[in-house]
């Protein structure tokens, strides 16, 4: 009798990003600001990248390339704790959020546990608990795509969640919660452990709940370097807990989870606080140039159902005919995300912004 591979892996459908090679990526919600090249930065910030790429290079310098990378990454998190003012003890260091997703579906949460997410989120939420077997709940957020508090946490608790997690500010719809109503979920769930993911908090007024950490048993929050950091290539995340989540984060993680090269290379860059405002506020103004030339392109456009305000590094947008403009994009050199009936366009270089803005008002009707 052959092997057949089991259920759950047998009815997964693997992540698609957008295949193929385009002049101008703006799919991924990824950085313009690549370190390795000074010339991707302007003329202010250049000797700013330098200083920090030759702190790159001395860490890699040292790096032993023969030895297994330091298990509790020392370095990296003392480095991501003074940046924002937390304690190394409160940090642990993943290969990119996603592997610190999984370990919180997979190792935190017994199977069988309820998960809630919310709709429209990031996928992967929902994929992990698929995964390790948790029963997925999903809170429909409504027409605004706003979170409402009361609602979620009451659906949370009707579902007797285990845990609920989302993105603030969320990806892909842009929008911040402010950190009051954050704080509102997290006290009206105290036995649920609540997730909030703030991959995009450098891009929004702050409202970020990293300093409660210490406040609340039930509380992670994850952090990235690869959207303000400018670092997706790297993959390194943070999840940022209490010590009894930290300490069992810690255990559960495998021995050797973040490559030695990583680290060094995100130590360097977290130490590197000048640079690493000034990539987060030209993105931000690039966000905004943006978010002002979608509005004025496609204003009074019949195919443009709804743009949101954004506070991230992408704009969304909501149409019937998203497969048609992302096609006609595509055939400009030009990627985008095409999520269903919605658009995510990530916000790019001055000259990346410029192309977009011009293809969209010559596709969009």
């Amino acid at each position: 009798m052959a092997y057949t591979l089991c259920k759950k892996a047998r009815d997964l459908i693997p992540y698609q990003p957008v295949a193929g090679n385009f002049p101008i990526r703006l799919d991924a919600n990824e950085s313009y600001f690549d370190l390795s090249n000074e010339e991707s930065f302007p003329p202010e910030a250049r000797l700013m990248c330098k200083e920090a790429m030759e702190r790159v290079r001395k860490n890699l310098s040292q790096v032993a390339f023969n030895r297994y990378p330091d298990p509790l990454c020392a370095g990296v998190r003392q480095a991501f704790a003074g940046r924002f003012g937390l304690s190394p003890q409160q940090v642990t260091a993943g290969n990119g959020s996603d592997e610190l997703i999984g370990l919180i579906c997979g190792c935190l949460l017994e199977k069988g546990a309820r998960l809630v997410t919310v709709e429209p989120d990031f996928s992967m939420y929902r994929f992990y608990g698929d995964i390790f077997e948790l029963e997925n709940r999903v809170w429909q957020k409504p027409a605004d795509l706003a979170i409402n508090p009361a609602a979620l946490t009451a659906y949370a608790k009707a579902q007797k969640a285990e845990a609920l997690i989302f993105s603030n500010p969320c990806n892909p719809t842009s929008l911040t919660l402010p950190r009051d109503q954050v704080r509102a979920i997290i006290e009206a769930l105290p036995e649920t452990l609540v997730v909030v993911d703030e991959a995009y908090m450098e891009f929004s007024s702050d409202e970020s709940v990293l300093g409660l950490v210490g406040e609340y048993q039930n509380l992670i929050v994850l952090k990235t370097c690869s959207k303000a950091l400018g670092l997706a290539g790297i993959r390194l995340g943070f999840a940022v807990a209490d010590q009894a989540i930290t300490r069992a984060l810690q255990a559960v993680k495998s021995p050797y989870n973040v490559n030695s090269l990583t680290q060094a290379v995100g130590k360097a860059v977290l130490e590197s606080g000048a640079l690493c405002d000034f990539c987060a506020k030209a993105i931000i103004d690039s966000r905004a140039a943006l978010q002002k030339g979608v509005a004025e392109v496609l204003a009074g456009k019949r195919q443009i159902e709804g743009v949101w305000p954004s506070q991230t590094n992408f704009i969304f947008l909501k149409t019937p005919a998203a497969d048609e403009i992302d096609q006609a994009l595509q055939r400009q050199g030009i990627a985008i995300r095409k999520m269903g009936g919605y658009l995510r366009l990530t916000a790019g270089s001055e000259q990346e912004n410029k192309a977009l803005l011009q293809a969209l008002g010559k596709v969009v009707q």
